[in-house]
Parts: C-alpha cells; sequence; structure tokens
C-alpha cells in the first residue's frame, strides 16, 4: 500500500505523518486524540501537553488491554459452543443410525408376525 503523507493538528500542535491507512481515518484518529487530550488539559490547566498525551496513551491502552480480554473470552466460549456443537451433531448421526437400525428390526418383526397367521 502506499504512504499517505498526512497534516494533523492535535492541541494545537501541527504533525506530518505517513500512514498506508487512509488520510479521512487517520484525521479521524487524530480528531479524537485531540479532543480527549484538550478536555483533559481544561480539567487540568496544570497538565502539559505531554501530560495528556501521557494519560490519554495509558487510557487507550487499558481499553485495548480489556478489549483483547473481552476477545479472548469470546474466542473461548465460541471455541467451546462449536465443541458443544460437534458434539450434538455427533449425537444426532448416532440417534439417526440406532433409528434406521430400529426400523429395520420393526419391519423385520411385522413380517415375521405376518408370515405366522
Amino acid at each position: 500500500m502506499p504512504l499517505n503523507k498526512i497534516k494533523l493538528n492535535i492541541a494545537g500542535t501541527s504533525y506530518t505523518i505517513n500512514s498506508t491507512d487512509s488520510e479521512e481515518h487517520v484525521l479521524e484518529l487524530a480528531g479524537v486524540l485531540d479532543n480527549d487530550m484538550r478536555q483533559i488539559m481544561e480539567q487540568s490547566p496544570s497538565a502539559s501537553i505531554t501530560a495528556a498525551a501521557v494519560i490519554c496513551a495509558l487510557t487507550y491502552l487499558d481499553k485495548l488491554d480489556k478489549s483483547d480480554s473481552s476477545a479472548d473470552n469470546m474466542r473461548v466460549q465460541l471455541k467451546q459452543y462449536l465443541e458443544d456443537a460437534n458434539n450434538a451433531r455427533s449425537e444426532a448421526e448416532k440417534v439417526k443410525i440406532e433409528l434406521e437400525k430400529l426400523k429395520v428390526d420393526l419391519q423385520y418383526l411385522k413380517n415375521q408376525r405376518g408370515n405366522n397367521e
């Protein structure tokens, strides 16, 4: 993928970055970061841009970690559901085979009864 050269403005500072992501996507992310950093600096006027960036980074890492844990839990649950479904399918096949055997046996018994009458 080609690199896109993208100009950003975050918390009053201009940055130019290269990214393979679309400019629209990067600008959207920069907008979220800019908003989050500005809120931190408004709530704590003594907070520097660096402090706001560190707080945002920690917040984002915390969200990422929780999302990863949630995704891992979902993968474990999905794996268990698939195993349960496979077990149920296997049991259903066994029951189907047994039913076919019973049908054959029933037909045999009906034929035997008919021959004895």
